[in-house]
Parts: structure tokens; C-alpha cells; sequence
């Protein structure tokens, strides 16, 4: 078997090489650029994060339940940034953007309505609608046919024989 020549798309696994670096689509501090999305996280950050996470974990969770655990964490510790900087590493890691202006964690402490709606608009960017989830997101890409081209998640891997 040959290898190919095209460049590896998706999440790596194991051995197979990251996608090729890329910036992101709109800076740390351009939330302005979109007054309904700054208001929405800076009085309700629950629900841009529940939004982003859903994309994030490709419909392995839903934006109510992140939304709801990040509300929790805020309300129990203040901590919920700590929640938010994981999803801002997987994002990074499946887009290959640059850890920057500084690590994840400074971030969203320091920033977490700016790194929230950063999130948001790169997903935008990158062609998917936070507001109506990973799902439907699925069926514009397939063209409502559950075929076609478009941005499609890998399969399901097991370990062992299967």
C-alpha cells in the first residue's frame, strides 16, 4: 500500500499527523464585532458555551447539558472557567489554531466572555451555525439526505478484534 499524497483531515489519531497550523478567524478581543452574540455570553455565558461544546464534542453532548453543568459550576465555585479552557484546547487541537495571545487557562480566566465568543465565531468561520447544534448542522452539510459531502465525524473506533 502506497501512502497517499492528500492531506489528512479530522482528529489524529495515534500515529497520524496534525493538521497543518492555522490562525484563528477573529482575535481575542473582536467579540464587539457582533453586539447580539457579546450581550447573549456576557449576560448569559452558559449559553454560547453550551452552543460551543455541542460543536466541540460533535453531538456527544448537548448544549443544554453543558450549559446547564457550566451555570452549575458558576453558581457552586466560580470556577466554570476552568470547564470552559478544556473545550478551548479540544478546539484547538482539532483545528490546529495556535495557543494565543497565552495558554487556554489564562484565557478564560482572565477573558472568558472574549474567549467564548472567539470559540463561537471560528466555528461560524468554519462553516457551522452554534445555534442549531451539531445535529442539524450534520443535515445542511448532507444536504438534508443523510448523504453527500460535508463536514462528516469520524467513526466509531473500538480496541481490540471488532
Amino acid at each position: 500500500m502506497k501512502p497517499s499524497a492528500e492531506p489528512v483531515t479530522g482528529i489524529p489519531v495515534g500515529g497520524a499527523p496534525a493538521p497543518a497550523a492555522s490562525a484563528w478567524s477573529s482575535g481575542l478581543f473582536d467579540c464587539f464585532d457582533d453586539c447580539g452574540l457579546c450581550c447573549l455570553t456576557c449576560w448569559c455565558p452558559c449559553i454560547t458555551f453550551g452552543r460551543v461544546a455541542e460543536i466541540v464534542d460533535r453531538g456527544a453532548t448537548s448544549c443544554g447539558a453543558s450549559g446547564a453543568l457550566y451555570a452549575l459550576l458558576a453558581a457552586l465555585t466560580g470556577c466554570q472557567w476552568v470547564y470552559s479552557c478544556t473545550y478551548r484546547a479540544k478546539m484547538r487541537a482539532q483545528y490546529a489554531l495556535p495557543d494565543a495571545p497565552c495558554c487556554d487557562c489564562c484565557v478564560h480566566f482572565c477573558c472568558e466572555p472574549c474567549a467564548l465568543c472567539q470559540q463561537y465565531k471560528e466555528l461560524k468561520a468554519r462553516g457551522f451555525d452554534p445555534d442549531i447544534g451539531w445535529h442539524l448542522n450534520m443535515e445542511r452539510a448532507n444536504g438534508g439526505n443523510g448523504a453527500g459531502a460535508g463536514v462528516v465525524p469520524p467513526g466509531v473506533q473500538h480496541m481490540g478484534g471488532r
